[in-house]
Parts: structure tokens; sequence; C-alpha cells
């Protein structure tokens, strides 16, 4: 299933999509059923929102060998795991704001577990049971700031900086899909994701073993070589095999 969340009468509202259509989902994230008296609209007439309201963003950093070499680290020994506020989330064709603070905006696209269930100290073996689908995140990065403050927090953390979409797909296996982005239609990144140092079933329980991941939670694995900067005016689209790919416009804070 390809689940989308939009807007219909001010609410936001889960989907189904097929083909161009639209069917309303209901109940809770881990059980979504088609709802029997709704009527499938068109895509096209609706406004997709990110696929998922996460109550916490929880990312990995240099989690791709490539990504490790090009910026002069060691593979690491664990996860390096930090996180991004839900206020940072956006959806597809959603600005993405250049805070006035920095001046080195980067992009990083990203493959990013949604959770469906509450999952707390899960195996590895069981990670699976705990995963509604796979998204796309740009885990957009004031790089500048970021190596300012060592942490991660103001440099990650700006409203608009977790770019979601286009939607969750359910029926796949991530360990080994193509992943792009392009910058203004010129491919920046090009990567699989068969490349991670450390697979998202092993990320899922090892974040869980840390903190108690939550329905509708995302867990974003990391971003393969070749991020670089973006600008005002710049289009940025990630795509994900079988997935889709989400695009967003860089604008200048108003």
């Amino acid at each position: 299933m390809k689940i989308v969340r939009y807007l219909q009468d001010g609410f936001a509202r889960y989907g189904a999509l097929e083909n161009e259509s639209i069917v309303a989902l209901e109940g809770p994230l881990e059980a979504l059923r088609k709802s029997p008296d709704a009527k499938p609209l068109r895509s096209a007439d609706v406004k997709l929102l990110a696929p998922v309201a996460p109550s916490k963003i929880v990312a990995v950093g240099v989690n791709y060998r490539d990504h490790a070499k090009e910026m002069g680290r060691e593979l690491p020994a664990e996860p390096l795991i930090f996180i991004k506020p839900s206020t940072c989330v956006i959806g597809p064709a959603d600005p993405i704001v250049y805070p006035p603070q920095s001046q080195l905006v980067h992009y990083e696209g990203e493959l990013a577990i949604v959770i469906a269930r509450k999952a707390s100290k899960v195996s590895e073996k069981d990670a699976r049971k705990y995963v509604l689908g796979y998204t796309i995140l740009n885990d957009v990065t004031a790089r500048d700031l970021q190596r300012r403050d060592v942490q991660f927090t103001r440099g990650k953390g700006f409203d608009t900086f977790a770019p979601v979409g286009p939607l969750i797909a359910t029926d796949i296996d991530p360990r080994d899909l193509g992943i792009e982005t392009r910058v203004g239609g010129e491919v920046r990144q090009h990567g699989r994701t068969s490349d991670m140092i450390f697979g998202c079933d092993f990320v899922l329980s090892y974040i869980s073993h840390i903190m108690t991941l939550l329905p509708g939670d995302v867990v974003s694995t990391g971003t393969p070589a070749g991020v670089g900067a973006m600008k005002p005016g710049d289009s940025v689209e990630v795509e994900i095999e079988k997935i889709g790919c989400l695009t967003n416009t860089v604008i200048a804070p108003s």
C-alpha cells in the first residue's frame, strides 16, 4: 500500500494512493483500512501533507560508508543519533525557509522509517513488526551552525528543516534501494541503501533501547555521499526507488 496524508475540509486524513486516486483510510496507524463509504478523490484535487505527523524524528548521522569517507570520518562503532523536533516537518511542495542565521544550508536526502506501534527494547529480528513503512526525508542542515555549535540541535532544528513525503510505502524491502538527490535538476547525490553501515532493522532496535518510539515517529537513516549547499530559489528533489520523489523549493526568509 502507498499511504498519503492529505487535507480535506480543514482536516488531515490518511488515504491509500491508487494510481491517480486517493481512497480514504480509517483506524490506528498499525491497522489502517479503507473506509467503506468514502468516494475516491483525485490526488490532483487535494493538498498532500507530510505523510505522518511524528512526535519526534530520530536521525542517524554518518551512516553511509561513502559519506563517512567524504567527511573524513572513521566508520562509527555504533549509530550516531540525534533528534529533530516535530516542528521541522513540512510536506511535499512546501517551502524550505533559509534561516537568516546561516550562510551555508545543506540538503541530505535520506530513507526514513515510519513507526506503526509503540516500540521499546525491540530486538533486531522483530523490528519489522513495528514498521508501518518507508518514506523520504530531507535532513536539511545549517552546516555552519552545526560546526560552530558541535551539537546538532540548532543546525538541524529550524522550522521547515525536515521535508517528508510524498508517501509511505508499506510493502518494500529497504535494504537495497537507489537514492538520488537533485538540485535544480542536477544530480548531487546518487547511492544505494545497501551502503549503510547500520541497516534499518538494527537502527530501529538500537534506538528503541534508548528511547520509546511512538506510533507515527520517524527514524531517518542517514545520507549517502554528495551532501552540499542549496540556496533560495533552488528546487530540491530527493527520489528513492519504489517510494517516489519528494520536491521542495528553498525560499528566503520573509
